[in-house]
């Protein structure tokens, strides 16, 4: 690998890294390797905005399915 990939790839990381600090300081809860799949999809041309929109959504149907598992449990 050159000096400069390897440079890259660093800067990359360390990019990662100052985003993912960002995001606990916000509480997003994601964790890195999600972070950096919506930065991802975000340089391909992704809405930021429609991004974070399906990621609340899958949030709440995930909680809802969860509240409807954990009501059968106790029954």
């Amino acid at each position: 690998m050159s000096t400069r990939e390897s440079d890259r790839i660093t800067s990359a990381q360390q990019t990662l890294d100052i985003l993912f600090d960002m995001s606990q300081l916000l509480n997003t809860q994601l964790d890195k390797e999600t972070l950096a799949t919506c930065i991802g999809m975000i340089e391909s041309g992704a809405n930021p905005e429609a991004l974070a929109a399906v990621i609340q959504e899958l949030r709440r149907e995930s909680a809802s399915i969860n509240a409807t598992t954990q009501g059968a449990d106790t029954r």
